[in-house]
């Protein structure tokens, strides 16, 4: 592989890792907003701690608000789950519709497919929330 390329294949992956941050926590923030379930958006929560460098950590935080007794626990489940969305273009993969960027030998289109699906997988913290939703209603 040439030095250009993986470096430009880098590049690409930092870059949609960085947009695929963004659209994993906005994907949260859309179904609680369709569900009528007030949240707070925070971007870049630790930038205040000494040597953060905005790499590393937590980039964006999506918070529900406290909520009425009659809240649903599933609206928090398809909150944390919301990411997987992220996934559906490559449903098109799947079904032929478009050729697989992983065999296309394209490096960059290789990188900016698993920086995108990486984006798509809910975090430790989603799964949490999903399983535990009635504990987290309670907590608000």
């Amino acid at each position: 592989m040439q030095t250009t390329m993986l470096v430009g294949a880098a590049v690409v992956l930092f870059c949609t890792v960085s947009l695929g941050i963004v659209m994993h926590e906005l994907t949260h923030a859309l179904v609680l907003h369709c569900l009528g379930i007030p949240y707070e958006i925070h971007w870049l929560p630790a930038r205040h701690t000494a040597g953060y460098l905005g790499v590393f950590g937590t980039w964006a935080v999506v918070t529900p608000q406290t909520v009425s007794a009659d809240t649903p626990a599933w609206g928090l489940r398809l909150s944390a789950i919301a990411p997987l969305s992220l996934a559906l273009p490559f449903v098109l993969v799947t079904v032929g519709v478009v050729p697989d960027p992983l065999t296309s030998g394209n490096q960059v289109l290789g990188a900016v497919t698993i920086g995108w699906l990486a984006c798509a997988l809910p975090s430790p913290q989603d799964f949490a929330v999903f399983w535990y939703a009635h504990r987290a209603l309670e907590k608000l």
